[in-house]
């Protein structure tokens, strides 16, 4: 295993929360929004478009925070906005923590290859604590990268 994130979850106002932390941390920030999910891999209300799929703080080499805006239809509690994010070494890694993470759990979104380039997937452990299995597949993270820097 790589490191542990915390990922939290916003209603609708994530950009403005993450840049507020990339300035107070000193950060970079990267920031996915719904709308440049590839056609038909999420369907979200026009009007979701903007929101945030996914942002990620950086600093150096290090990943200080990841969030993104809840899913339409998805409830929001505060204290249950968060997930622990697992960047783990190989598939491997990431398949076997799942199960174990899993068991007695509710499986949210089973291992997959993701259209960002990662072999991802979401599950609550049996204690209501939610976890990100991630593994980056190097070339296609780094070609995601490059495309959202222009």
């Amino acid at each position: 295993m790589k490191e542990l994130t915390p990922y939290l979850n916003f209603a609708g106002n994530t950009r403005d929360a993450m840049t507020y932390y990339a300035k107070c941390l000193g950060a970079e920030l990267l920031v996915m929004p719904w709308s440049e999910a590839p056609p038909g891999a999420c369907d979200v209300p026009k009007d979701y478009k903007d929101k945030v799929m996914h942002a990620r703080l950086t600093k150096g080499a290090s990943v200080l925070l990841m969030a993104s805006d809840t899913p339409p239809g998805r409830s929001l509690q505060p204290g249950d906005n968060f997930s622990i994010n697992v960047d783990c070494e190989s598939r491997q890694e990431g398949e076997k923590l799942f199960k174990a993470l899993g068991e007695k759990g509710t499986v949210i979104m089973p291992m997959q290859d993701m259209f960002w380039g990662s072999f991802w997937g979401m599950v609550t452990d049996q204690f209501g604590i939610n976890w990100m299995l991630n593994f980056e597949q190097a070339e296609q993270h780094r070609a995601v990268q490059q495309a959202q820097k222009g």
